[in-house]
Parts: C-alpha cells; structure tokens; sequence
C-alpha cells in the first residue's frame, strides 16, 4: 500500500498538467490510480524502487535540486564525521579502457585539487558510476562542459572537461548509461576525465569512496568520512595516500584524533625530506605551520604533520 501512495504521487508529480495547472479534486484520485495501475503494470519490482528512489520524495533528492547552480549549496561546512550508505558493491567504469589515474586528489602546484583525472582519448565515452539523476548539464568556466549526476543517497559525482554532454537536466540514469564524450573543455591541458565526488557542497576524496582498480569496488556498504578525506593540502596529487575506511562512527573518531601528527626536528632535516617521510607535500607543511618553503628549520621545533 505504501508502494502504491508512493507511485500515485510520483505519477502526480510527473504529470505536469495536473499537478501545476489546477487543484486536484478528490474525484479525479480513482481515474488516477488507473492510470498509475496501467503504467506500473509493465514494471518490475526494481524499476517501481528506481523511479522512487529518484522521487521528491527521498529528501536527498529534493534539497537543494538546483539544475543552474554547480553548487547549489554554496558555503556549506558539515559536521564530521558523517555517513554514506550504498546499496551496490560495484560501480561501473566511467570508462571502457584501463583506468589510468594521472593526478590524484590532493595538493598540486600550491592549489587544492579536488578530484581525480582519467585517462582517456578526446571521443571516448562517459558513463555513470552509479544510478542516479542529472542534477546539472552546463558549459562551467574551469570544468568546462560537464555533467552533475545526483544518487539517491546524496552524493553527487561531477564529469568535468567532456567534449560532449549526453543527457539532459533531470534524466533518469542508471549505472553504466553513457552520459557524454571526454575531451579536453575548459582549463585542462590534455585530454582527461576529470572526476569530484561531492556531499551536500563538500568535496571527498573520490578514492576514499571508489577503489579504482579493475574489479569497480565501491569500498564498502557504510562509509564515515572524517576531515582527513576532505582536505587536500594533508594528500599529494602525484601518489596515491594510503585508504583505511572507517565502517563505523568509533572507528571514524578514532581516525579523528588520531589524524594529528609531529615532527621534531633534527639536524640535517629539510621540508623536503620530511614531506617525504610521511607521505605529504612541502605546500601542505608549509600551510599547516604557517610557514614558507624557505624557512630555516631548527632542531628541536615541532612540525605539524597534517590534520
């Protein structure tokens, strides 16, 4: 019965006619149902889950559905940690050919870069990660052509830099559907995927989420996510940092305060050979201290490794 409320007012909202145009009047419900009985007649269980899902009435659906804005959260800080569910294991390819990850979320030439870049050939296909729904089909001024597509669960995940865009602005699509063209659009140099995985206006590491790897894992079912996985100057864009997922609120704060680390300093230590110890960049020492890159280090000093 739930079910059954649930479609009527999905057909509602789809018919425009009715729901836009003139009250409804309670006689008009049973010719209505009937109309809902014949369309769903022909669906099966996982399409009638599909179309609700991607409903207004899943509220991660419905906030902030902005199809103008990239962002339309604007300044949007969440309290952390915080969880995402999936109901899939996998994820399909964005592309057909071997994933080949040519910048990695992280710090690079002294600015944040937010997601990942692909590998792929000016023409290749795109194709949605996950089910979702077309939030955003826009030429952005450093994305250049791009698609946004919202899943059900919230998280939106950004195809940046395509040559050709696909779908339109609230089209259904399920994983695997070809949504546009990769190119080089935008402020790119060489052609590229460029891919952000985005909570509610906040960036997350994309491989803190996606194992990018041949088998298309999604990490896990449950995922916390802490600060240290949104906060690029604490990852380098050239390698990849080491995943450890947090299944569980404990385990995220554990993550939490465990995140903050020193460094003392001894003779003969540099920026350099320091960042390389654990893994940082100098820019991402340098912020988190407050100091240049060419600051004389003295032995003894503490260093703040990252968050």
């Amino acid at each position: 019965m739930k079910r059954i409320v649930l479609v009527v007012l999905l057909f509602i909202g789809f018919n425009s006619a009715i729901a836009q145009d003139r009250f409804i009047d309670p006689v008009d419900i049973e010719s209505i149902e009937s109309k809902v009985n014949s369309f769903i007649s022909f669906m099966t269980e996982e399409e009638l889950d599909f179309l609700i899902d991607y409903s207004n009435h899943n509220s991660a659906m419905a906030e902030f559905w902005d199809n103008d804005s990239f962002n339309p959260y604007g300044y949007n800080p969440l309290k952390k940690p915080f969880k995402l569910t999936f109901a899939d294991t996998v994820y399909t390819s964005p592309i057909l050919i071997n994933k080949v990850i040519t910048s990695r979320y992280g710090w690079r030439n002294r600015r944040p870069h937010k997601g990942i870049d692909i590998d792929l050939v000016t023409g290749d296909t795109v194709r949605s990660l996950l089910d979702g729904k077309v939030r955003y089909v826009k030429y952005h001024s450093g994305h250049g052509k791009t698609v946004v597509v919202r899943h059900s669960n919230g998280l939106e995940l950004v195809y940046a830099h395509l040559s050709e865009q696909l779908v339109k602005p609230n089209d259904l699509v399920r994983k695997g559907d070809i949504i546009g063209k990769g190119g080089v659009t935008g402020n790119a140099r060489g052609s590229h995927l460029h891919l952000e995985t985005i909570y509610k206006g906040n960036h997350i590491n994309p491989e803190y989420i996606f194992d990018f790897g041949k088998n298309n894992n999604i990490r896990s079912s449950t995922i916390w996510v802490s600060d240290k996985w949104m906060t690029p100057y604490l990852h380098s864009s050239k390698r990849q940092s080491t995943i450890d997922i947090a299944t569980s609120l404990e385990e995220a704060n554990a993550v939490k305060a465990n995140t903050l680390r020193t460094h003392i300093i001894r003779k003969g230590d540099s920026l350099y050979g320091i960042a390389r110890k654990y893994g940082v960049t100098v820019a991402a020492l340098c912020k988190a201290n407050k100091i240049k890159s060419t600051k004389i280090l003295k032995p003894g000093q503490r260093l703040i490794i990252g968050l």
